[in-house]
């Protein structure tokens, strides 16, 4: 999900969580196996609280403005005018057709409006197992996405930072989510990453599906629903910088349209959701 947004218009706010597998010791013949090493729950959403609601402020903080690098047709409100609970512990981020306060986008007056949750100054994480259980949007044109990026590029920008997709969508591939890291050198379509793939024509729309990295130093793995799809090491970058051995923070978001996704159509149906049961991050 490449950034743009801003301090306001231009500056892509952050988003991380991390991922650690314990391992588990190899016991010598005659030994007692090593006990598991106990994993620590440190950050939990479980969107819970009344129907109406906006997100926690102790932990997410929402974005405001358009993305003028992605070109992207949506603005992103403030407060829970597109991102509220829904009473039965869930976060619902809504895409409509619509501006009601004439915002302005790079193109001029908006035609979407859509939500853009990030936890910047709130949480970060290096390492461990980033996980979120949600249930994408359907239709031409819509860009759902749980990523993070690097807590420091307000020091050294994007794509230096690092950015790990942990889950992307696009609505003309129904049945296909992406995993990517970005960096400097393999940002951007240059990306390192895999797809997946739901069998016999399912679409992720039609369920809630867990996505999740595990990530450890120098290597991040991907995995849907309990499947591991793919593994990214330094050695997968012919020697560009890895950007993934220190903090990051996490994004949840929906847009609308875009250079990858393309604008909605004629059979794109509004409002579109992304609908997220739980993010987790456990460390150790």
């Amino acid at each position: 999900m490449t950034v743009s947004l801003s301090w306001r218009r231009r500056t892509a706010l952050c988003a991380l969580s991390l991922v650690c597998c314990a391992t588990a010791a190899t016991a010598a013949p005659g030994a007692a196996a090593a006990p598991e090493r106990e994993k620590a729950l440190a950050f939990s959403d479980d969107f819970n609280g009344p129907a109406g609601s906006g997100v926690d402020g102790g932990k997410w903080q929402v974005e405001t403005g358009d993305n003028v690098n992605n070109h992207e047709r949506q603005y992103y409100t403030s407060g829970n005018k597109n991102a509220k609970l829904d009473g039965q512990g869930n976060l619902v981020i809504t895409a409509r057709k619509e501006n009601p306060e004439n915002y302005q986008c790079w193109y001029g007056r908006c035609e979407y409006t859509s939500s853009r949750l990030n936890t910047a100054g709130k949480f970060t994480s290096t390492y461990g197992r980033v996980e979120s259980r949600l249930k994408v949007p359907r239709g031409q044109g819509m860009w759902p996405a749980f990523w993070m990026l690097g807590a420091d590029i307000g020091n050294v920008g994007w794509p230096n930072c690092g950015e790990i997709d942990v889950m992307e969508n696009v609505g003309k591939e129904p049945n296909t989510v992406h995993g990517t890291l970005h960096g400097p050198g393999y940002s951007g379509s240059g990306g390192i990453g895999a797809a997946y793939s739901l069998p016999n024509g399912e679409a992720f729309a039609d369920k809630f599906h867990t996505f999740a990295v595990d990530w450890s130093p120098n290597k991040v793995t991907w995995s849907v629903d309990g499947h591991v799809y793919q593994t990214r090491t330094p050695a997968d970058l012919g020697g560009k910088q890895w950007a993934f051995n220190k903090p990051f923070f996490l994004i949840l978001n929906l847009a609308v349209g875009g250079y990858w996704p393309g604008d909605p159509d004629g059979s794109t149906t509004f409002p579109q959701t992304l609908t997220v049961d739980y993010v987790r991050v456990t460390t150790g």
